[in-house]
């Protein structure tokens, strides 16, 4: 594997001469305008081109245009003929196809799988302009409109699908993307530096079939390199006894033999599993580990959680060795993810020439997303905390990565300097966790060697960094800056490493809550908290009385709003009982609902689609997971979620007799529901997120 090499160091392109365009043409006539006859590079999006570096399509835009390429997008193009394809021309290196910022299946449907009523990434909202499964519908209309033309898919929704996985919409597993959209090139995680050494390499001349060695990048291959160590997946770690079918390890002629294994005795039944030796001794950049195959992972659910297991220990980008996974007669191959970005790299790719507007083709109309955060400003990448049910570990990767303080603050300054309507408030400082901005481990040398799936469960590890000062710094600093009125903090917060920073909550609540703070405890069971690898609900009440001291010493009336979700893989009916009662105790009535949607990828999915539990080592016998597929179940656990709302009650009263908890049916404020029913099913009073508590006299009788 190469060194990394840094970002901004190739020397730019031929056409710098261009030099930078006010916008991305998305047209001819844009392209004429700036004096091109062609582009070089295409990038095919299902959302609307917005130039702003939280819309992806505009961020990597606006990186290769700064190494000297030209770079057209085609936004949201009718996927019913090539011909939109070939609004301008034939690219002169590759097309880059994405989905946009979200997975185009969970863009356009419910965890219902019922479609959603707007899109928030189309102008004015609107319905149907992105087909399903979006990166495999572009690619092949791509390849179709201008064939021989490399196409490299990238974005969440290819990052998601890069090996064999569990797809919740059809309710099977899927083969890797790769083959579906007969893509040449699938870039995973933070693109910047595989796509700009992708770039150069191919205008330097090389073809796609000898680009193989950049970190972050997966392709089919149809025979392995000579040059490699084949490790089997079960020398990593032993799935556990098989069933009575050939051995499917052994059944790969191109698989290395089995290292000698070692009998050992688990659980109270004697039942025997084989554990295998862990080599040692392999060069790791030498090294592919051979996960089970397509087929395999079909018909044997035990494998599939395996082959999720081991995935997973392979993502750390210190110590990942790539990873092949045989389809058919053919193996998709995975480099390890790619290297993150420095904070003076970061730095230069958010403080590239974007407008911050969204194209002049969609003026007079309302962009949802981009309303939403165009007075935003993201301060840092990636999440250590590993939560099973979320996509960012499998995209962005654990490992923080944060930008300076002086270009944070040079971007605050521009959008009051440039943006049209700023009213002096910054509605975010924040990224994926407000409050993760320059927590590392404390030794370099022990991230690279770690394989831990979070760095904050079961508990906060004690090599973890966790000092919230250089945060503190940036609030004050912000905040100080002339023209600014306020800074909110909307982003979701880790409260479990808030409370080892009382200053920082003093400072948080005191400066940049707007009234109400979203909190994501997500449940109050440890049978749920723990399959989705959340801290209990102590951390949450610790939090909520330093949230509450400090709001009243600052003056302020102030909430919190906690998040909590249904129907996640190993939370029985009772979990969602105690759920209920406590929000009830507490007076939280939850406006909406957050059902359990399983991604692909995500440790949750397979749970949700095997019953097995990939945190733990993996057998035939091993903990079982109740993954709430049934629609009745599923209901029923939103339900009591919303148990104020008088069209659940029916369906929370059959459950509580059930469940032999009759007790809490009736009128008295210890009840979870009334015994009697509004006529229409519904209430006269207005829901309230947060506030007094429910009450039989706030409902009047029909």
């Amino acid at each position: 594997m190469q060194l990394t090499k840094p970002v901004f160091s190739y020397r730019q392109y031929w056409a710098k001469r261009f030099g930078v365009a006010p916008v991305l043409p998305m047209s001819r006539q844009e392209m004429d305008d700036l004096g091109w006859d062609s582009c070089d590079i295409i990038i095919i999006t299902g959302d609307a081109y917005v130039d702003h570096p939280s819309f992806g399509m505009a961020l990597i835009g606006r990186l290769l245009e700064a190494q000297g390429f030209r770079v057209g997008i085609i936004a949201q193009p009718d996927w019913r003929s090539a011909e939109a394809f070939r609004a301008l021309g034939r690219p002169n290196l590759f097309f880059g196809v994405t989905a946009g910022n979200m997975d185009s299946m969970v863009n356009r449907y419910t965890s219902d799988r019922k479609p959603r009523s707007n899109d928030a990434y189309t102008p004015d909202g609107a319905l149907g302009k992105r087909p399903d499964r979006s990166v495999t519908v572009y690619a092949q209309r791509a390849r179709e409109a201008y064939k021989g033309v490399p196409v490299i898919i990238g974005g969440i929704e290819a990052s998601l699908r890069r090996i064999a996985h569990y797809d919740y919409w059809s309710d099977k597993v899927r083969r890797s993307i790769l083959l579906d959209a007969k893509a040449d090139m699938l870039i995973f995680g933070n693109a910047e530096r595989a796509v700009v050494e992708l770039a150069h390499r191919l205008a330097k001349g090389e073809s796609m079939s000898e680009v193989r060695d950049i970190r972050g990048t997966a392709f089919m291959i149809s025979q392995m390199p000579p040059d490699r160590v084949e490790l089997d997946s079960s020398q990593i770690d032993e799935p556990g006894a098989l069933m009575d079918h050939p051995d499917p390890y052994a059944a790969q002629p191109d698989c290395s033999q089995h290292q000698a294994t070692e009998k050992k005795t688990v659980n109270s039944d004697q039942s025997v599993i084989q554990f295998a030796k862990r080599p040692k001794g392999l060069d790791r950049d030498q090294t592919v580990v051979r996960l089970p195959s397509y087929e395999q992972v079909i018909e044997d659910k035990v494998l599939y959680a395996h082959a999720s297991r081991v995935f997973h220990l392979e993502t750390n980008p210190g110590n990942a060795r790539a990873l092949v996974q045989r389809h058919g007669q053919r193996h998709v191959w995975l480099n390890p993810p790619p290297m993150p970005l420095t904070t003076e790299e970061l730095d230069r790719v958010y403080e590239l020439p974007y407008t911050r507007q969204p194209h002049p083709i969609y003026a007079g109309k309302k962009n949802p997303a981009w309303e939403m955060i165009r007075c935003s400003v993201n301060i840092m990448r990636g999440c250590f905390g590993g939560c099973t049910f979320c996509s960012i570990t499998e995209h962005e990767g654990r490992i923080i990565q944060s930008r300076s303080e002086d270009s944070i603050a040079r971007e605050v300054e521009s959008i009051r300097d440039t943006v049209p309507g700023f009213t002096g408030h910054i509605s975010d400082l924040g990224g994926p966790t407000a409050n993760m901005y320059r927590l590392q481990c404390k030794d370099p040398a022990i991230e690279k060697s770690c394989r831990r799936l979070s760095c904050v469960y079961p508990g906060i590890c004690q090599n973890l960094q966790t000092d919230h000062s250089p945060l503190i710094k940036l609030y004050r600093r912000i905040r100080a800056l002339p023209g600014i009125k306020r800074v909110f903090v909307a982003s979701g917060l880790r409260y479990d490493l808030a409370v080892r920073s009382p200053e920082y909550i003093q400072e948080l609540v005191t400066h940049h809550v707007g009234g109400y703070l979203k909190i994501a405890p997500e449940h109050t069971e440890e049978g749920p908290l723990s399959k989705m690898m959340k801290p209990g609900i102590g951390a949450y009440d610790q939090f909520k009385r330093l949230f509450d001291k400090y709001s009243q010493e600052a003056g302020k009336e102030q909430y919190l709003i906690p998040y909590f979700i249904s129907a996640h893989p190993g939370t029985t009916d009772e979990d969602m009982l105690n759920l209920a009662l406590w929000l009830k105790k507490n007076g939280f009535r939850p406006d909406q609902v957050q059902a359990f949607l399983p991604t692909p990828l995500a440790i949750a999915s397979a749970m949700y689609h095997t019953q097995r539990n990939p945190l733990k080592k993996l057998s035939r016998d091993s903990e079982q997971v109740n993954p709430i597929r049934g629609a009745k179940q599923r209901r029923l656990h939103k339900a009591f979620l919303r148990y104020h709302d008088p069209q659940n009650w029916p369906i929370l009263r059959e459950a509580l007799k059930r469940m032999g908890r009759a007790d809490l049916i009736g009128n008295g404020k210890r009840h979870l529901v009334p015994r009697w029913q509004p006529a229409s099913g519904k209430s006269r009073y207005q829901t309230a997120t947060v506030g007094k508590r429910w009450s039989a006299k706030s409902v009047q009788k029909r």
